[in-house]
């Protein structure tokens, strides 16, 4: 096994701990996880110990960048190790981002990469093996964009795809949050990243780890943290990125039926029966292009507030199968539209940006 980075995990029921992830000969993700109770604090200090796995005397920390020779060890559907009684695990050499097996990693194309990301991702689909949520890039910094739930990082990876890099964790105890920020200061910067895909209309990360950008070794984000003397010019003060065009998909009014749909989540059938008329909503979503989420969201919203009476004009029960027919056709018709132009927001441009094509990093 060939390690790739350590994760800082912290739940909101208050555990904490880490996830350190390796890789097999054949590319395929496990990880080697250490989670209890005790918040941030814990993961930090977790990160230094010994890998229950073993005999190994490795740390967390150092797994994330050594090898380890194991037998024995069983694999979770999702690819956790077992450290059970009959494992057997030795220290081996490990490898660089940069050389095989991890540097197939970044070989996949990040449309192809992106698409496996959302099959995992989906809430109606298969979540098959450990990783499949990760995204291995080429990229050059742009620098900060601002959004109401913070700042995060522009890039560019492979294809002139522009991807805004997210923090992980916004716990102050945690590195995530400051080393983006040092990283918006060096807009040009290349490095090799490692982030996890968050499903959005335009192509978005939470960054996790990276190349150094000193051009030796890899950083842990959540983990370890970077100073001012590791980037090129360590007096730059945080640099805006570039206005970037919008995607097809970025003012798609989709969010009119799906705030519908979990609304009867939350309120119930009767909190859409008592919205009246929505043809002003359903009009904008004709305009965009989406005949049927249109109909959709009328015949949801009409379902909702019928009711019929007998002869004698006295109401009848809810027709409530119906109801939920309607509202599983519009759940599972904004879960493969918002998909579909997630996937399409990962496609290259048909024109590149003016530019130096991204050159492979030399760090690993």
């Amino acid at each position: 096994l060939y390690g790739l980075f350590t994760e800082p995990v912290v739940t909101d029921s208050g555990h904490g701990g880490v996830r350190t992830w390796v890789a097999g000969s054949d590319g395929r993700l496990h990880t080697v996880g250490d989670v209890a109770p005790g918040g941030a604090g814990r993961a930090l200090g977790v990160a230094d110990r010994a890998v229950r796995l073993g005999d190994t005397a490795l740390t967390h920390r150092e797994l994330g960048r050594a090898g380890l020779a194991v037998s024995g060890a069983t694999v979770s559907p999702d690819g956790r190790l077992g450290a059970g009684k009959g494992v057997k695990a030795v220290t081996a050499r490990g490898a660089a981002w940069t050389e095989p097996p991890l540097a197939a990693l970044w070989e996949t194309p990040p449309a192809a990469q992106a698409a496996r990301a959302l099959r995992t991702t989906s809430r109606y689909g298969d979540p098959g093996g450990g990783g499949g949520d990760l995204l291995f890039l080429d990229v050059e910094l742009l620098g900060a964009v601002a959004e109401p739930g913070g700042t995060c990082l522009l890039a560019l990876c492979e294809g002139g795809i522009p991807v805004r890099l997210a923090v992980a964790d916004d716990d102050p105890a945690l590195a995530h949050r400051d080393n983006l920020m040092l990283l918006a200061t060096a807009p040009g910067t290349r490095l090799r990243i490692i982030g996890r895909m968050v499903p959005a209309l335009h192509p978005r990360l939470t960054l996790l780890a990276c190349s150094h950008p000193a051009g030796e070794g890899t950083l842990d984000l959540g983990l370890d943290r970077l100073r001012r003397a590791d980037l090129p010019d360590p007096s730059a003060p945080v640099r805006p990125a570039p206005p970037q065009p919008g995607g097809s998909g970025a003012e798609s009014p989709l969010f009119l039926l799906e705030r519908r749909v979990e609304q009867a989540v939350t309120a119930g059938r009767s909190a859409l029966g008592m919205l009246g008329d929505v043809t002003a909503e359903t009009r904008r979503i004709r305009r965009a292009g989406l005949p049927t989420a249109a109909g959709l969201l009328a015949a949801l919203c009409a379902s909702a507030g019928r009711r019929e009476r007998d002869l004698f004009g006295r109401l009848l029960p809810a027709d409530t199968d119906g109801f939920a027919t309607h509202w599983l056709t519009a759940a599972r018709y904004t879960a493969a539209v918002a998909e579909s132009l997630c996937a399409a927001a990962w496609e290259p441009p048909l024109r590149r940006s003016a530019g130096r094509p991204l050159d492979r990093p030399r760090s690993g």
